[in-house]
């Protein structure tokens, strides 16, 4: 019989369309299903996003019948220590692309030595570092992207499923065991693994698939399909869900292809530049005018708590501390209010965001802060600052979902809900006024980036 094969989970936690399984398990080898609990990226991952993954585990362990194996420690000792008990001849991944990532399968490489190294697939549609201009630099700005994306293809979805492999669980290897879930304070998680990914794309495409185009910028409809925290850690891999969309069609089908292709536009971005997960995408902006003193983390902490006084800003900033979640279009008004209304660092607010998003996704998640700062890759941003009253007014029109999360303005009709402050007591009892003047401070965050965008 042939050496077992070890197939190393990472970010593809399903056993469904899973490239890198059809390869471990090719000529009926027996593959040993190993998920590793490593510190580096458990540590500022937050409990919301380590106790979903905890989750996927235990579904994941079902589907194998029981046999996943789990390790802790640092994957270059335990990997092939597992290698060696196990006369594992091959390991398989789907690649990781991110900038850790890399470093960490180099050092695996490195230390299984002579033990052959299998990486097929990715957590992409579209592997990042694929799709390039003719003369092979990356793209910057993401219409072209997309086209190109459009244009490279990608494979059919992989025939696989549990029965797949014949799953071996090595006896005499010491497994840490799936952790117990962590203390959450309240925060309710989406319902975790596989499954629950494929049934809730179900359900989406079924109920809001054909409003997306129109909904998905509405935070107080069900417009949006909710499937990031099942792509962040490969419950369902996104050729999945193209594959589904291929024979839809209509604007919101395109509107749903459109956003899967972003995920992979910044994933890219991310491989051609692992230094704009900390840093500014485009340097000038190093030379920004930022407040960082004690005022200035002063009013961090009222953005934190949902203290600002803006109720579209405070509602999104409750909503991530109750779900571990936010809505995309939410997103984008806090993080403009944060770098542009209070003028603080972007990379305050995505390390908050990261330690408490359940999809937490570091290409994702840079690169819409940097998008909101106007450093990152879009053309022309700096002179976009959102205005968090037109913004609520907007897409809350009815204030249902600012009255959902901020509890204290549950009285008040659509048009004072976004304006609390205007009513002739004040803003309710409770509800602080507005921190900062935001007309004020879009015209001193014009300033500042006048200064620089030159």
């Amino acid at each position: 019989m042939s050496a077992p094969a070890v197939l190393w989970f990472r970010r593809d936690l399903r056993v469904r369309d899973h490239p890198a399984l059809a390869a471990a398990a090719r000529d009926g080898r027996r593959v040993i299903g190993v998920f590793v609990l490593d510190e580096a990226l458990l540590a500022p991952a937050g409990p919301p996003r380590r106790t979903f993954l905890y989750r996927c585990l235990r579904e994941l362990d079902a589907s194998l019948g029981g046999r996943l194996l789990v390790l802790r420690g640092a994957p270059a000792q335990v990997l092939p220590e597992l290698v060696a008990e196990a006369g594992a001849g091959s390991v398989h991944v789907s690649a990781d692309t991110g900038p850790y990532g890399r470093e960490r399968d180099e050092r695996v490489r490195d230390a299984l030595g002579e033990v052959e190294w299998v990486a097929t697939g990715s957590p992409y549609a579209v592997t990042p570092g694929r799709v390039t201009k003719r003369d092979g630099t990356a793209y910057q700005v993401f219409t072209p992207f997309r086209r190109a994306w459009d244009e490279h293809g990608r494979p059919a979805p992989a025939d696989t499923d549990g029965s797949t492999a014949d799953w071996l669980l090595p006896r005499k290897v010491r497994a840490a065991g799936i952790p117990a879930d962590e203390d959450l304070g309240g925060v309710v998680l989406p319902p975790a693994g596989e499954r629950a990914a494929l049934e809730r794309w179900d359900d989406f495409c079924a109920s809001a698939l054909t409003g997306y185009d129109r909904d998905r910028d509405r935070p107080d409809r069900a417009g949006t399909s909710r499937m990031s925290p099942y792509l962040k850690w490969g419950c369902v891999h996104p050729r999945t869900l193209l594959a589904d969309l291929a024979g839809e069609v209509g604007d919101g089908a395109s509107s749903y292809r459109n956003e899967l292709a972003f995920r992979d536009f910044y994933a890219d971005v991310l491989w051609h530049r692992p230094d704009s997960a900390r840093h500014n995408f485009d340097t000038r902006y190093d030379r920004i005018r930022l407040d960082t003193d004690a005022d200035a983390w002063d009013r961090f902490g009222e953005w934190c708590a949902g203290r600002t006084g803006f109720p579209i800003v405070d509602a999104g900033m409750r909503q991530l501390l109750a779900e571990g979640w936010m809505h995309n279009r939410v997103r984008m008004v806090v993080a403009s209010f944060l770098v542009k209304d209070l003028h603080l660092p972007w990379w305050w607010g995505a390390r908050h965001f990261m330690r408490h998003l359940v999809d937490g996704d570091l290409a994702s998640n840079q690169h819409g802060w940097q998008w909101a700062a106007g450093s990152g890759t879009d053309a022309a941003p700096y002179f976009r600052v959102f205005n968090p009253i037109t913004q609520g007014t907007r897409f809350d029109p009815d204030g249902a979902y600012v009255r959902e999360h901020v509890p204290e303005l549950r009285g008040l009709d659509a048009k004072s809900t976004h304006r609390p402050w205007t009513l002739p007591d004040g803003p309710p009892n409770g509800y602080p006024p507005p921190i900062v003047e935001h007309g004020v401070e879009r015209q001193e965050a014009l300033a500042r980036y006048g200064e620089i965008k030159n």
